[in-house]
């Protein structure tokens, strides 16, 4: 059993036996026995939140998230661009299911992934990157939307709207890591040279 489990479980047992301790006299609280419930309570959040971070932010699965949110980033944009070329043949009632085709994977995976950005780098690039990649999300399910309709003009408009949020996301994201990179590259240097 690791950490979470027991945590978690921490947690449900002090949630149970406050329930408990509450119902056994309507009137008042016997804060002796509620007391350390509480006191387990919050030590089974404590545990837990400390557990999710840590796994969180291991340098094996921070490095497999970021590699998952540069292909996943990657794959929109290209295959927005391809839908955005062949905008012109693409029928009204097909852009749905190209949509669910070509994106809903990568937009999936993205997502499962996107708070490995905060540790590796800041709150900030997170939300700069979070808020171009939302936009662009948003147009995405517009495209998706004016197909079911069968509006044609607002299917192109939104499809080069969201090349547009997930080329300036993609750009962000891979600017970020180059200079996360170079920093991490230079700090052995570094510390050879003392």
């Amino acid at each position: 059993m690791n950490i979470k489990s027991i945590s978690l479980t921490l947690v449900m047992a002090a949630f149970l036996a406050g329930a408990f301790v509450s119902v056994l006299d309507p009137t008042q609280i016997d804060w002796y026995w509620m007391a350390p419930i509480l006191l387990a309570g919050a030590v089974g959040l404590y545990l837990f939140r400390k557990a999710s971070h840590s796994e969180a932010s291991a340098g094996h699965r921070l490095s497999g998230n970021m590699d998952t949110l540069r292909q996943s980033l990657a794959n929109v944009e290209r295959n927005l661009e391809a839908l955005c070329a062949r905008k012109d043949t693409l029928p009204a009632y097909e852009a749905r299911f190209e949509i669910d085709r070509l994106f809903r994977e990568d937009l999936n995976d993205f997502a499962d992934a996107r708070k490995s950005m905060i540790h590796v780098f800041g709150m900030q690039n997170y939300a700069d990157v979070m808020s171009a990649f939302a936009a662009g999300e948003r147009y995405i399910n517009r495209v998706w939307s004016a197909s079911t309709d069968g509006y044609l003009e607002e299917i192109h408009e939104y499809l080069e709207k969201a090349h547009n949020q997930f080329v300036d996301a993609n750009g962000l994201f891979r600017r970020l890591q180059d200079n996360h990179d170079t920093r991490a590259d230079a700090l052995p240097a570094r510390d050879n040279e003392i």
